[in-house]
């Protein structure tokens, strides 16, 4: 009996490995294919065709989105940069308007097993606006 549930731990064993090489792999694959990428956003009005741009994603040398603009008919909508520390967690998003200036600045902390702990929210002055913190509640 023991010698099976040694065996069927093995196995639980290697297939949770797997399973988790897999899924790192998978994700860097996906960061892999978006180094240096520019993914624009094109929509089409049906009754008039006219085709104007709707969103911008740019992504760094590392496969991190760095930027993301939204657009209207009017032009630039909005516009987000994204920060990363060296674990490659978004660490500080800017949010700007129409006219480039900042409106709203975002920093975040994270627990050691990578999800979000605290996320701070400052105005363009720099002035402390408010806090959020993240609790994690897994029902049984």
């Amino acid at each position: 009996m023991y010698k099976i549930a040694k065996k069927v731990f093995l196995i639980v064993v290697i297939l949770f490995s797997s399973i988790c090489f897999i899924y790192a792999q998978n994700s860097s694959d996906k960061r892999e294919r978006r180094k240096n990428l520019t993914i624009k956003e094109w929509n089409t009005n049906a009754a008039t065709k006219t085709r104007y741009l709707d969103h911008i994603d740019k992504y760094d040398e590392n496969g991190f989105k760095i930027e993301s603009i939204e657009y209207a008919n009017y032009g630039m909508k909005s516009r987000i940069t994204f920060e990363y520390n060296e674990a490659g967690k978004c660490i500080k998003e800017v949010e700007y308007d129409g006219h480039n200036k900042p409106i709203r600045i975002r920093k975040f902390e994270y627990y050691p097993d990578g999800s979000k702990k605290r996320q701070y929210n400052y105005l363009p002055s720099g002035k402390l606006e408010t806090t959020k913190e993240f609790e994690y509640i897994f029902d049984k």
